[in-house]
């Protein structure tokens, strides 16, 4: 295992866009607060999509406007095209993350464009970043297996790669999704884009709906995969696929990161904390198990 890990917060992006509750920016800017005093130091903000497709990512300029800017945090905004990365960097994020779905059915429902199409605006997107001083990444979603058409073949994957290097990431995303994967398929997948993209920075996106999320993120780290997406309190999913559910959650991802000797540099109880409030503010009982068993040793 390598000695260090970075932990991406996706909650206040991938861990509200599913939630029935629609939160204030101001809430929404206290979460992001609340993990970067917890140690977050990369945090995936807010998504610049159509407010009527999206509605809970309505108020990402007012979010972003938010932002602590003082504790060298990297802020990631979310774009699906030319506009929203317009929006993007003139709100002042860090990063720019464009989304690229492994099928064409999952694409014309999440984006309204083929994969093609897709790909073809990842160039464009990686371009502008470049240009701006805006580091670029892209994520292949759903490359672990499609809700609409099942399972993605590692070849369908490792050309999306392929093609999506030849924009300049400065990092390649691996999405499961809708939460299907199992460790073997990690291994493969990270082996094939390493094959692919040589030298680009690799980061991982697991979702537990079937409760394969932490096993995945163990394979992720024993493949050398540097940054594992994750949300506090676990909350999260796609409004796209049908049974979203939940990301795997920060507390119990740096729980158990920390009992096999992997730093992140992110506080067990203050992450904790963070999921137990958001909870609240949004009124479920999250997913994360830690803030209710507590660390270990007490």
């Amino acid at each position: 295992m390598p000695p260090s890990v970075t932990i991406c917060e996706v909650g206040p992006r991938d861990g509200l866009q599913n939630e029935k509750a629609l939160l204030s920016a101001a809430t929404k800017v206290a979460l992001i607060e609340r993990s970067v005093a917890s140690g977050v130091r990369r945090i995936e903000a807010t998504a610049f999509v159509h407010p009527k497709r999206v509605p809970q990512m309505a108020d990402a300029e007012e979010v972003m406007a938010g932002v602590p800017r003082d504790r060298d945090v990297s802020y990631i905004g979310l774009v699906l095209n030319r506009r929203g990365f317009e929006r993007a960097a003139r709100a002042g994020v860090d990063e720019v993350n464009m989304v690229v779905l492994a099928t064409d059915t999952f694409s014309e429902r999440n984006q309204g464009m083929t994969v093609e199409a897709s790909l073809r605006a990842w160039e464009e997107i990686a371009a502008g970043a470049h240009a701006a001083g805006i580091r670029p990444s892209v994520t292949i979603s759903a490359a672990f297996g499609c809700p609409f058409e099942g399972e993605v073949a590692v070849e369908r994957v490792r050309e999306l790669a392929r093609r999506a290097a030849e924009a300049g990431p400065a990092e390649i995303a691996l999405a499961d999704t809708i939460g299907v994967g199992v460790p073997p398929q990690v291994t493969e997948l990270v082996a094939a884009v390493r094959d692919v993209a040589p030298g680009v920075a690799l980061r991982c996106h697991f979702h537990n709906t079937r409760n394969t999320g932490y096993a995945n993120a163990v394979a992720a780290v024993d493949a050398g995969v540097e940054t594992l997406d994750s949300s506090a309190g676990g909350i999260g999913g796609c409004p796209f696929a049908p049974a979203a559910t939940g990301n795997i959650a920060t507390e119990d991802l740096v729980y158990l990161l920390d009992r096999m000797g992997v730093s992140t540099g992110v506080d067990l109880v203050g992450t904790a904390a963070t999921g137990r409030w958001i909870g609240g503010e949004l009124g479920v009982d999250v997913p994360a198990l830690l803030g209710r068993a507590g660390p270990f040793p007490g």
